[in-house]
């Protein structure tokens, strides 16, 4: 199925979510030492240890707050001078170094369709000039190349996807709002989620498997930049934010999402070396297709408009004017719920795909193609 790429803005929400039903659940804060320094000095001059009212024993000594905000400063101190800002047009986004030769990548949406750039590193007040190495909107990601990279450019260390688990303390560093060299703090909330972009406000339609889910903060700019853990690796890209639809489609607090650092890897790393994806690692049936609704305006398959020579439809004898109604055992009723069956899986793949030609409904096994 081919995903068509669009223009995003800069100063938007990071696309718009759809098709992800969100509950959005508050988080309460918790208070810590009103000044962990006294405290520090404290403990420094020999100050007795708190007892606890219960037991008249020596409390228990919480992590110190001191620790943790050396922890936040050191990674920002190491990773913020790899994430840039870009700026589109007029649009502003964010960026992270991918190598010391000039090579940023960022999201396909915040490139849109220009092929020039502005950059400005952190900590360098100076203006630099990039140019579009390649765009890869299926999975809204996108490399550009510094004319000419400045002394000391420090490449970004990209994780282990594979390693992230919920609950991790993650930092957010980008340009939300066009405020240069922000951070933003939370936890990883969720991995594996898959989660599709809209096409209007100038998001690419992808649909991207995967996707980190975190708390923290994710504003107009941020798209492109790191999402980082407390060992100072970017783990993904912020990319999206959602959208509560019980909010007239405002954002929903809390509930951000980024591209895992391994498809960061896999795109970018093929985009450097040889200008373009040649293997996007992504299943796909081969064909275009449009969402069917009944009587009620409800939505119940995917029309096949035309299925390409040679593809995986066209050899499972596929042909326009099928509805699918169901890939393997996911019920499928629009094009973007056919997006998110396949997202997960892998070209060479066998399925299933259910569809009804003629008021009939047939069953044929697909060995899927690639996007």
């Amino acid at each position: 199925m081919d995903l068509s790429g669009a223009r995003a803005r800069a100063l938007r929400l990071t696309g718009p979510l759809l098709a992800l039903a969100c509950c959005a659940a508050l988080l309460s804060g918790c208070d810590g030492p009103a000044s962990p320094r006294a405290a520090d000095a404290s403990a420094s001059k020999g100050a007795a240890p708190a007892k606890d009212p219960g037991t008249g024993q020596a409390a228990a000594v919480p992590m110190a707050a001191g620790d943790l905000q050396s922890a936040y400063q050191r990674v920002i101190r190491n990773v913020l001078p790899s994430v840039v800002q870009i700026q589109s047009g007029n649009a502003l986004g964010s960026g992270i170094v991918y190598d010391d030769k000039g090579h940023i990548v960022t999201n396909a949406h915040v490139v849109g369709d220009q092929k020039t750039f502005k950059v400005t590193i952190a900590n360098n007040e100076g203006t630099l000039t990039a140019r579009l190495v390649s765009s890869y909107p299926q999975q809204d990601l996108a490399v550009v190349k510094l004319d000419r990279a400045p002394a000391g450019l420090r490449a970004a260390s990209l994780g282990d996807s594979a390693k992230v688990e919920v609950g991790q303390i993650v930092l957010a560093m980008g340009s939300p709002l066009g405020l240069s060299s922000s951070v933003t703090q939370g936890i990883v909330s969720a991995t594996g989620r898959t989660v599709s972009e809209g096409q209007s406000g100038g998001g690419t339609g992808a649909t991207i498997a995967g996707m980190v889910q975190t708390s923290a903060a994710i504003n107009p700019g941020n798209s492109g930049g790191a999402l980082v853990n407390l060992d100072g690796q970017v783990i993904g890209i912020p990319t999206l934010a959602a959208t509560d639809p019980d909010l007239g489609g405002s954002a929903a607090a809390g509930i951000g999402f980024a591209i895992p650092a391994s498809m960061v890897r896999t795109i970018a790393g093929q985009i450097v070396k040889y200008g373009r994806v040649v293997d996007s690692g992504r299943a796909a049936l081969g064909i275009t297709g449009r969402t069917v609704v009944d009587s009620g305006y409800r939505p119940v398959g995917v029309a096949v408009v035309d299925v390409r020579a040679g593809g995986a439809a066209d050899a499972a004898g596929l042909r326009p004017g099928d509805i699918i109604t169901k890939v393997g055992d996911t019920d499928i009723t629009t094009i973007t719920s056919l997006s998110e069956a396949l997202a997960s899986d892998r070209p060479g793949q066998h399925t299933t795909v259910t569809y009804t030609r003629d008021g009939q409904s047939k069953t044929v096994g697909v060995k899927l193609g690639e996007q």
